[in-house]
């Protein structure tokens, strides 16, 4: 590496460090509890079925997680584990990843360190770095670093902040866009379809973003953010697998515009969000940059009645390629292409311990062989995501650890067609059993 790369890597992570250091440092008079303990409630404010928001929930991390009201001075961190159970109609002949085999497959999917919470009365965060059982990897993962600050403009109420982040839409609060859409969690041992838009995924901890967000009266959201890449080596010093990214040039701005109204027990949203960027496909900077834009529409509707609440969302995304320098290099057939994402969901929790979730997803674009490797070309999936939940501890773990709290469920995911094809489709249906556990 050259000595001027080198120098812009280590600065790049130097940034990146003292920011979640910043974060994670406590108070000069008791060290920062995490969300339960911070603010003396139970999860079911926060949450009808973890991690999908309620109102109160939505407010308290537009607040930078400052909400204080508990008592405990118990340290900052919690920890998560997700023992997991992976059955696929056929199995993968080359195993479902390296170390483990073509079907039935048991693993930690995931175990997470969170930190977090409220550092000053304006400042707070999350953090999240998590250990992956199947690429065996560690490394920083979602992460959200905020300062806040309410008041009035012209007899208005205005909740305004800034946003430091390493994923589009992590930052957001409602469960339709990307990051914190259903399902909450998934197989990573299935079979996944090879096509997703930009926004969905591929930006996620290999960028950072900074932006401002307002929150108008309790009604209307705006949010301009920016992101730019981290480099290669700064990416790699914190966990991050570089196979194959097409990293952004320059900065890729993301805009959000909500508009939420509650009613007693409803609460409405609709809105809308996206991203543009100029990517340097496969890192082969000779033919110049691909742009992509993604333009999304959102919905949510919710009804909490004592201890039931019905959850609809909705989300659909737009993207347009511009591929010239993909084509130009061999690796798109089309000079533009379109790629259409569309979601939707609802949830029936009751008791805050039994919910229901069924959720419909298709994904359509412009066949291109060179770009996606499909037998025909195709991108277009869909399908269907049924589950099952069990949540005990909505309302107060164990008397031991009362702010233990645990998430069962069964999901089983079926596809009327993959990458393409029709035929065959259905080899890919997963039942996924899972365990997610948080103390």
């Amino acid at each position: 590496m050259r000595p001027r790369a080198r120098l812009a890597s280590l600065r790049e992570i130097a940034a990146v460090v003292a920011a979640l250091a910043a974060a994670s440092s406590p108070r000069a008079v008791s060290a920062l509890p995490l969300y339960a303990r911070q603010t003396g409630e139970p999860c079911a404010s926060c949450h009808t079925a973890f991690p999908e928001l309620t109102p109160f929930g939505r407010r308290f991390k537009l607040g930078g997680y400052t909400l204080g009201g508990g008592k405990s001075n118990l340290p900052p961190f919690a920890v998560m584990l997700q023992p997991t159970f992976t059955h696929t109609a056929a199995g993968q002949p080359q195993g479902a990843a390296p170390h483990f085999g073509p079907n039935d497959n048991l693993a930690v999917q995931q175990a997470s360190l969170f930190s977090g919470g409220r550092i000053t009365d304006n400042v707070g965060a999350f953090i999240q770095a998590t250990y992956d059982s199947a690429a065996r990897r560690f490394g920083w993962d979602n992460t959200d670093i905020r300062f806040s600050e309410s008041g009035n403009i012209a007899g208005h109420s205005l909740l305004w902040g800034l946003s430091l982040n390493n994923n589009p839409t992590v930052q957001d609060v409602w469960n339709t866009t990307p990051a914190w859409r259903f399902p909450y969690i998934s197989s990573e041992l299935a079979p996944q379809p090879v096509a997703s838009t930009l926004i969905e995924g591929p930006l996620a901890q290999r960028t950072l973003g900074l932006g401002a967000y307002g929150f108008l009266d309790d009604s209307f959201y705006a949010e301009l953010s920016a992101y730019r890449d981290l480099s290669k080596s700064a990416q790699t010093a914190l966990g991050v697998d570089t196979t194959g990214e097409s990293p952004v040039d320059g900065a890729a701005p993301y805009w959000r515009v909500a508009f939420e109204r509650d009613f007693g027990k409803h609460s409405l949203e609709f809105g809308t969000f996206g991203l543009k960027a100029n990517l340097v496909p496969l890192r082969m900077p000779g033919a110049g940059t691909d742009a992509v834009t993604d333009i999304g529409v959102d919905t949510q509707y919710q009804f909490i009645a004592g201890r039931q609440a019905v959850t609809l969302r909705a989300s659909w995304i737009d993207e347009s390629h511009d591929l010239a320098a993909s084509r130009a290099l061999g690796l798109a057939d089309n000079s533009r292409d379109k790629l259409r994402s569309l979601r939707a969901s609802a949830s029936y929790t009751f008791g805050d311990t039994w919910s229901l979730t069924a959720g419909r997803f298709v994904l359509a674009g412009t066949p291109d062989a060179a770009l996606y490797g499909t037998s025909s070309g195709s991108p277009n999936s869909s399908g269907w995501v049924l589950e099952a939940a069990y949540l005990p501890f909505m309302h107060g773990g164990p008397s031991f650890w009362p702010w233990f709290n645990a998430r069962v469920g069964l999901q089983y995911t079926v596809y009327n067609k993959f990458d393409g094809a029709t035929r065959g489709a259905g080899d890919n249906n997963t039942l996924f059993l899972y365990t997610w556990i948080m103390f």
